[in-house]
């Protein structure tokens, strides 16, 4: 089809606002990386932080590595990420798969008690009680067992069951398959889409925990990645002397924030093909 010349004009103007949007949201994300790779030298020539520096260092991610715990904050935070999504995607696929089936016995009943989670929450307090009454405190338990299931990825999993067909799996009940192998051969490899975008999203809440730990760990080797960074950006800045070797406060805390950040943008790119396809196929169905 060719395109008339109002066409070729509204195209542009919209790679345009497109490009702008673009540039001003990738703006600050690269501000930080250069801030985290200035040395000392540079802030002293220019007097404050420059866009590009000349010179760039790595004495910050150095530090940050070796001193501050960040390896060991890290740790956990993978630890729990990983655990922590496991978990989540094994009780996510259990529920929603049943309440996906009509015949399922009580199945509105079950539906509308996941919704009442989704409107009303028990509260702070009486949940942190449960945790301890559990004996969950200063455990990386206390970070997962809490979050262990979210009721609106269930819903978007059942949507996403339900729009199987279903004659797929009255021919695997005829050939003698039950319930939870036609749910691991047969819906799981049909899902892979919005399982995906379901992992992501629990990833990312696992990788940016700072609320729960601070709620539940006082124990500062089980500390994950997002309570160091806070610290680190909590600190007062240092007085700027004249001194090659020192690094700014600023530097570190802005390299705090690209560690913090980098393993989820390198992981993002993987599954973004999956993400936008997962979420609409599993919200079309309410």
């Amino acid at each position: 089809m060719v395109k008339g010349i109002e066409d070729r004009i509204v195209n542009t103007i919209v790679a345009v606002i497109l490009a702008i949007c673009g540039a001003i949201a990738i703006f600050p994300l690269l501000y930080v990386v250069s801030v985290s790779l200035t040395p000392i030298g540079e802030v002293l020539r220019h007097g404050s932080f420059p866009i590009i520096p000349r010179e760039i260092t790595f004495a910050a991610y150095q530090t940050l590595l070796a001193e501050s715990g960040m390896v060991r904050s890290l740790g956990v935070t993978v630890v729990v990420t990983l655990v922590g999504t496991v978990f989540n995607m094994a009780i996510t696929l259990l529920m929603a798969y049943p309440l996906s089936r009509k015949r399922l016995p009580g199945r509105s009943v079950f539906l509308l008690m996941i919704l009442f989670t989704m409107l009303f929450s028990g509260g702070i307090v009486p949940t942190y009680l449960i945790v301890k009454s559990f004996g969950l405190l200063d455990s990386i338990w206390a970070l997962i067992l809490p979050s262990l299931v979210g009721s609106f990825n269930v819903f978007i999993v059942k949507s996403f069951f339900e729009q199987l067909p279903e004659e797929v799996f009255e021919s695997a009940k005829v050939d003698g398959a039950g319930e939870f192998r036609i749910l691991l051969q047969i819906a799981v490899p049909l899902s892979t889409s919005v399982i995906a975008t379901i992992a992501l999203f629990y990833g990312v809440g696992h990788w940016n925990e700072y609320f729960q730990a601070i709620m539940y760990i006082t124990d500062r080797n089980l500390f994950p990645l997002q309570v160091i960074v806070r610290e680190i950006l909590m600190q007062s800045q240092q007085p700027m002397e004249n001194v090659e070797n020192m690094t700014p406060t600023q530097t570190m805390q802005m390299a705090a924030v690209v560690l913090a950040a980098l393993p989820i943008l390198i992981v993002y790119p993987f599954l973004q093909k999956y993400f936008t396809k997962g979420m609409l196929l599993g919200s079309i169905k309410g």
